[in-house]
């Protein structure tokens, strides 16, 4: 389990304040590691902050624009004053926008670019420089399900910029992983963040309509990402680079007219009982 041990490191994870960036946060945290969290929510990322501060760790929590190179260039000269390196980047904040095609303006298309695309290379250039410069780190980039197929539902913008973040992956680690930076993407499916509650309140048809993709048949909970986390953030993964790995519940892996087998189970019952 040596393996697994981040002590003394340093991981910077944005979008700490809910969701998978929060589980991320801890879950480094709890195998050693000192954090910088970074989310627009400071308030958030301050609760978070008290509970790895809990545990020993060396915290810092910021409202870092994540849109903004400047304002992340800030961030990772502050990040050197009170901390002097980096190992892992948990690139996880970002927002989409959901707009039939025909309907999305160019300035909404612009701003999705910018937080997903430009703002994440951001985040990649300013760890990744002083990885290389220390010869070691990890970079676990957050996708989606709609970086490698197709969402529909008015996800155009998020979808191109989530392709963008997975080619962007592959990119760095040719370019770095010869240097001893690894750079990997994992490609969640549906997890049950604030956003996706309050979608699936105003439609409750939609969780019925995720679920018949998932053969798992559960929608994903941001504890999900925990395993993966610790596992890209530390030396079990020294060979693992520019990876794409998929945490959907077997949503990829099963063809588009596939019938998963919990809604199999599902009809076999309906049939049993009907019989009787």
């Amino acid at each position: 389990m040596q393996r697994f041990d981040l002590t003394g490191r340093v991981a910077v994870v944005s979008g700490a304040a809910q969701g998978m960036g929060r589980a991320t946060a801890i879950a480094v945290a709890e195998v050693g590691s000192n954090v910088v969290l970074v989310d627009r929510n400071l308030e958030g990322a301050e609760a978070t902050a008290a509970e790895i501060r809990a545990m020993g760790r060396k915290v810092l929590a910021t409202n870092t624009n994540v849109s903004d190179p400047a304002d992340i260039a800030a961030l990772f000269q502050r990040v050197d004053a009170e901390f002097g390196r980096v190992d892992f980047l948990g690139n996880i904040a970002g927002d989409g926008h959901l707009a039939k095609p025909e309907d999305l303006t160019i300035a909404d298309l612009h701003r999705v670019l910018q937080n997903l695309v430009v703002g994440r290379f951001a985040m990649c250039q300013e760890a990744g420089r002083r990885m290389l410069a220390q010869g070691r780190g990890s970079i676990m980039n957050i996708g989606s399900l709609a970086s490698t197929t197709a969402l529909g539902r008015g996800h155009i913008a998020y979808s191109m910029a989530m392709g963008a973040v997975v080619q962007m992956t592959r990119e760095l680690s040719t370019e770095w992983s010869y240097r001893g930076v690894r750079v990997n993407c994992v490609t969640p499916a549906q997890v049950l963040n604030p956003s996706l509650a309050a979608r699936m309140q105003d439609d409750p048809t939609l969780e019925g309509r995720f679920l018949k993709g998932i053969p798992a048949g559960r929608l994903g909970q941001p504890s999900d990402i925990m395993g993966l986390a610790v596992l890209l953030a530390s030396d079990a993964s020294e060979w693992i680079t520019g990876a794409i790995i998929p945490m959907d519940g077997g949503n990829i892996a099963m063809n588009a007219g596939g019938t998963p087998g919990h809604a199999q189970h599902v009809v076999q019952t309906f049939r049993a009982e009907d019989k009787r």
